[in-house]
C-alpha cells in the first residue's frame, strides 16, 4: 500500500463507475415497466368505462349499427359492434390501438 494517497486511483474510479453502470442497467427495465403500469391501468379503465356507457346507451336506444371512435387525452378508443357466432348476436368491443410503449387492448361484452 502506498504511504501517500491523495485521492482515488484510476482503477478504483473505473471499478466504481462500472458497478454503478451495471446497477443502472439492471434497474432501468424495472423502472420503465413501473412507469408504464399506471398508464396501462388508466387506459384499461377508460376502455371499460366507454364499454359500459355504450351498453347503457344501447338499453335506451338501438345502437347496434354504430361504430365510432372516441379521443380522450390523445388516445383513440374504437367502439365496434360485431357479430359473434358463440353468442348468437352482437357483441360490443372497445379497442385501444397499440402505441410504442403500451400494447393493444380489446374489451368485449355481450349486451344483456
Amino acid at each position: 500500500m502506498l504511504r501517500k494517497s491523495d485521492g482515488f486511483f484510476l482503477l478504483e474510479l473505473l471499478l466504481s463507475l462500472s458497478a454503478w453502470f451495471m446497477m443502472g442497467m439492471f434497474f432501468m427495465p424495472l423502472l420503465m415497466d413501473l412507469f408504464k403500469q399506471p398508464q396501462q391501468h388508466i387506459r384499461d379503465k377508460m376502455a371499460e368505462q366507454f364499454l359500459f356507457e355504450e351498453l347503457q346507451a344501447n338499453l335506451t336506444e338501438d345502437r347496434t349499427n354504430s361504430n365510432y371512435s372516441i379521443f380522450h387525452n390523445g388516445t383513440e378508443y374504437k367502439v365496434n359492434w360485431n357479430y359473434s357466432s358463440g353468442y348468437r348476436g352482437k357483441v360490443v368491443c372497445v379497442t385501444v390501438v397499440e402505441t410504442s410503449f403500451l400494447p393493444k387492448t380489446e374489451i368485449c361484452k355481450v349486451p344483456e
